[in-house]
């Protein structure tokens, strides 16, 4: 058996040994152990599910100072970083416990029996119901919101369906803090035994992924892998959704209005977008296209200037170090491309510049870490053909000016179709846990670019619908009585948002 060994980020120090990684038959147990406490999670019902959810953000702020101390050293992101991204993961959970009461997420919908147009029409009521055991594999650059504890857990517990977490091998140490606090939260609430359960190693992620039991998995990571797993789930002989992250250009357009007008103040803000965390975001803008002219080049010479000033960095781990490293030394051997800008030390942000006619290849490619792209562009119309040859994204930015009316609509339906969110005079980096967030995109951004990971309709992923036809009231869930359950229903067309019964 291998050790799975927790490393010091900034020495590249081993501090410990946390476990062992996970054989075949290990997977195995842990994933029969979820399919095991499916039918029980899942008759917890709302509130209680909800009450587990609030469990789970106590226990980890409990233990905040030791959360973060392992988070940060592991993944050396700062205390004050890893304490926010804490912050944010227990909100996310609690905001999935609220979910469950309002009730809305589950559809549900009642069409009576009576008479239509096309004839009789006999009693069916439709809701959404868990899918049963799910996947999540835990992401590099966010040990807390994007991993053990992260989004994907809090939305399947939320749906009613056991998870089993693939630890990431940057921070196993903080994975398996956190799961250890999880698992009080479990125990605490009486929930079944097998709701949560903890992987460690590369074969446990492919073994998760196509043991029969699992019914869906969430993953955030490179293409590589992402598309790996991919495959494996896609290669079932029952193949199942498989809800990837798998990396973004995420475009940041500068029209010519804007440019001539605020060139310094975006200049600063796209800087500290493309930097923020190392340049480790998966929202980070790499690339940037810019007017050609006069403006444009004070936008370049101001980026480029904030740029030089920056020191070196630490990234979350070797091969990440090494990768960036890689894709600095491709950027640079690409035709027409220069180094406009580079830090000083080691790992440091690096700026790109290359004409539109250049903009092809490796450019096309993500480079994860902080390294940025200039594209000067000659032109709306230039702009507009470069930009609908694009991969999908999981974000597009516009900066315009007040005066400019028909390139930015133009823009909005072209980006549209390559991005899952789209941001104006902002930067894409930050994304809010809301009701209205999208995190998601187009293929190859994500695989599935119809749901979200990140705010509450990231529970639709874990959820199908089940439609009952003239079934015994003693047989419906709660939710499709007629006595009223207190979330909002469809009724025979008609919106009742709660406090009615169904009639009939």
């Amino acid at each position: 058996m291998t050790a799975v060994a927790s490393v010091d980020a900034r020495t590249g120090e081993v501090v410990s040994t946390v476990a062992q990684e996970s054989t075949t038959g290990e997977t195995a147990a842990a994933c029969e152990r979820a399919a095991e406490a499916f039918p029980d999670l899942e008759a917890m019902g709302r509130y209680g599910r909800a009450g587990l959810l609030r469990a789970m953000a106590g226990a980890l702020e409990a233990a905040r100072a030791r959360v973060v101390e392992d988070a940060d050293r592991e993944a050396a992101l700062g205390e004050q970083r890893l304490n926010g991204e804490l912050t944010r993961t227990c909100f996310q959970l609690r905001l999935f416990a609220d979910v469950l009461h309002e009730g809305s997420y589950v559809e549900a919908t009642i069409d009576h029996a009576g008479p239509t147009p096309m004839g009789p029409r006999p009693d069916l009521r439709r809701m959404l119901v868990p899918l049963g055991p799910v996947g999540v594999f835990g992401a590099s650059n966010f040990p807390l919101a994007f991993s053990v504890p992260g989004g994907d857990t809090a939305s399947a517990i939320a749906a009613g369906c056991p998870v089993v977490a693939k630890a990431h091998p940057s921070h196993p140490a903080t994975s398996q803090l956190c799961f250890d606090l999880l698992g009080e939260a479990v125990r605490e609430t009486r929930a079944p035994e097998g709701t949560l359960g903890l992987l460690h190693g590369a074969r446990a992620g492919t073994d998760l992924t196509g043991h029969p039991a699992i019914r869906a998995v969430g993953f955030t990571g490179s293409y590589r892998g992402g598309r790996a797993l991919f495959d494996v789930a896609n290669s079932r002989p029952d193949p199942i959704p498989f809800y990837a992250e798998m990396g973004s250009l995420n475009p940041l357009v500068l029209t010519p209005a804007d440019a001539a007008g605020r060139a310094a103040e975006i200049a600063e803000g796209y800087v500290a977008s493309f930097t923020l965390g190392a340049g480790q975001f998966c929202t980070k803008p790499g690339l940037a296209f810019v007017p050609a002219g006069e403006a444009g080049e004070r936008f370049r010479a101001e980026t480029a200037r904030r740029v030089r000033d920056l020191g070196g960095t630490v990234l979350l781990n070797a091969g990440i170090a090494e990768a960036f490293r890689d894709g600095v030394d491709r950027l640079s051997g690409q035709r027409g491309v220069e180094v406009l800008a580079a830090g000083d030390g080691p790992l440091a942000p690096t700026l790109f510049t290359v004409r539109a006619q250049d903009f092809a290849g490796p450019l096309l490619e993500e480079c994860f870490g902080p390294a940025g792209v200039l594209v000067t562009y000659d032109g709306p119309e230039a702009l507009l053909e470069i930009l609908s040859g694009l991969p999908g994204n999981l974000t597009a930015t516009v900066h315009t000016g007040d005066a400019e009316t028909d390139l930015p609509a133009r823009l909005a339906t072209i980006l549209r179709e390559r991005a899952g969110r789209l941001v104006w005079n902002g930067f894409p980096t930050g994304v809010a846990v809301s009701h209205a967030m999208h995190h998601g995109g187009p293929f190859p951004a994500t695989t599935n670019p119809l749901h979200t990971s990140v705010g509450t309709t990231a529970i639709r992923r874990f959820l199908r619908p089940v439609t009952w036809q003239n079934a015994p009231e003693a047989v419906l869930p709660p939710e499709l009585r007629d006595a009223d359950p207190g979330i909002p229903r469809r009724v025979d067309g008609a919106l009742l948002p709660g406090g009615e019964p169904a009639g009939g």
